[in-house]
């Protein structure tokens, strides 16, 4: 054990310890497992079964459940990150923050860990959504390699959201503040291609939803579960997701001096 660390970086090693602490508070805690793994797979079955029929009987090809699953895994992703600004909070609130950076370890390092937690709860929630997606019908054509643009996909937009969460999480007083952040994210997706098409909303909606980040991040997922590759909405969702995470990196990162103290 202390040869294997050993040939980690201190930073890295600090990254994996505190992020491994903020994923034994999720699966602690029953509620923490409901709504950071097991949420999006039960909107899924509710939406396709409750929906399902009226809407594909419209406009969207292959079935509902099929156009709807990237839009359900699209949400779930921004819900899992969003939790991470309560988590933050709640370390701030009860001391944490200030503790952690009282030991000889990287003090950005609670930040980042609460990032990775946030990764490794939404790969694992989105393998679930797609288990059961498929137990309901769902055929993905989707090969090695857009797996693993999908996994990418879903990790970038994590770091994006979590980072931003983060953020956040320092920048507001209380844990029902820092709940709101999940509300904003959770609204996103209703204005975008995730549960109908575009050209299906309101006229007057039509620009919000094509230049908003849930619309090429929904669609990217997509088309890369059709087996179709990346697809042309690849680069706006990357650009998204890049600038989100800077942001928030950044924004984290002086929030961070300010609301913690040696």
């Amino acid at each position: 054990m202390n040869l294997t660390a050993s040939r980690v970086p201190g930073p890295l090693l600090d990254v994996a310890v505190l992020g491994r602490r903020s994923l034994r508070h999720t699966f602690r805690s029953i509620d923490g497992l409901l709504t950071s793994i097991a949420l999006p797979s039960i909107v899924l079955v509710a939406v396709s079964v409750v929906f399902g029929g009226a809407v594909s009987a419209g406009a969207v090809d292959g079935g509902y459940l099929t156009y709807v699953t990237p839009g359900i895994l699209a949400m779930g992703v921004a819900f899992g990150a969003a939790t991470t600004a309560v988590s933050v909070n709640v370390d701030v609130e009860r001391g944490a923050l200030d503790r952690i950076r009282s030991l000889p370890v990287l003090g950005p390092a609670a930040l980042a860990g609460h990032v990775v937690a946030a990764v490794a709860k939404n790969v694992l929630a989105a393998a679930l959504l797609l288990l059961v997606a498929v137990a309901l019908g769902l055929r993905p054509a989707a090969g090695v390699l857009d797996w693993l643009g999908l996994v990418a996909l879903v990790s970038s937009c994590t770091i994006a959201l979590a980072s931003l969460g983060t953020a956040f999480g320092l920048l507001v007083r209380g844990v029902e503040a820092a709940g709101s952040f999940s509300f904003v994210l959770l609204f996103a997706p209703y204005v975008s291609s995730a549960f109908v098409p575009v050209e299906t909303l309101p006229t007057w909606l039509h620009g919000i939803a094509e230049h908003q980040p849930t619309t090429p991040v929904v669609e990217t997922l997509r088309s890369l579960l059709a087996g179709q590759g990346a697809g042309d909405q690849a680069w706006t969702a990357a650009a998204w997701c890049l600038a989100g995470a800077v942001a928030g990196a950044v924004s984290a990162g002086a929030l961070f001096r300010s609301r913690t103290s040696r």
